[in-house]
């Protein structure tokens, strides 16, 4: 039987090919293949296709929560470049505060436990999720800037504890990122990117 995910998943392919947009590669910063129906990008650190077929991650097809956001993302996504700077934080933008309580807890919270570890591998997190080392903020003990869609970018800043503050971590979106994905779905790539940073980092998530 179907799950429910992979329901949306479905229903959000059958509409996007319905009507098929001519700049859909524009839009999402995708290559298109020649037939113009299959497009490839990278997504949360992975190789992905969008085709009529589905979604697919690195060729697994994907029935579950990513496939729901990648295929928001198809569907959502608006011919307008992304604009990174000034970074804005989730709460910053309209309509979200249903959502932020939920963020804060999975997308920031989760990873404080392991802010030493991010630090000595954020040179390979931001490589893998196609960030940008000279694109962090001036803020936290230190920061870094991950681009888990083409057009959405995060910037993590990280305060490491002391004697008079534990650790944090603060996740802020590019300056446009809600033109891009509805706010629940934007909600959603904070933390499936948290997630992912997790995974990189071979650590299970827990979240309170």
């Amino acid at each position: 039987m179907e799950s429910n995910y992979a329901g949306i998943v479905r229903n959000n392919i059958e509409a996007l090919y319905r009507r098929l947009p001519a700049d859909l590669a524009q839009r999402t910063g995708a290559k298109k293949d020649a037939g113009g129906k299959v497009f490839t990008l990278d997504a949360f650190g992975k190789s992905c296709r969008i085709s009529a077929g589905g979604i697919f991650l690195d060729d697994e097809p994907q029935t579950d929560v990513l496939g729901i956001l990648i295929s928001l993302y198809a569907l959502n996504a608006i011919p307008e470049e992304m604009v990174i700077e000034p970074w804005k934080a989730f709460k910053a933008f309209p309509d979200v505060m249903p959502y932020v309580g939920a963020f804060t807890s999975h997308t920031e919270q989760i990873l404080i436990a392991y802010e030493d570890k991010i630090k000595k591998n954020r040179t390979g997190i931001v490589s893998t999720l196609n960030g940008d080392p000279d694109h962090g903020s001036d803020g936290g003990d230190y920061s870094f800037m991950v681009r888990p869609l083409p057009k959405i970018a995060l910037c993590y800043i990280v305060y490491e504890a002391d004697e008079d503050f534990p650790a944090s971590v603060t996740c802020l979106y590019s300056s446009n990122a809600n033109h891009f994905l509805p706010n629940d779905a934007l909600a959603d790539v904070g933390e499936y990117t948290s997630k992912r940073i997790l995974e990189l980092l071979r650590v299970r998530a827990t979240i309170n």
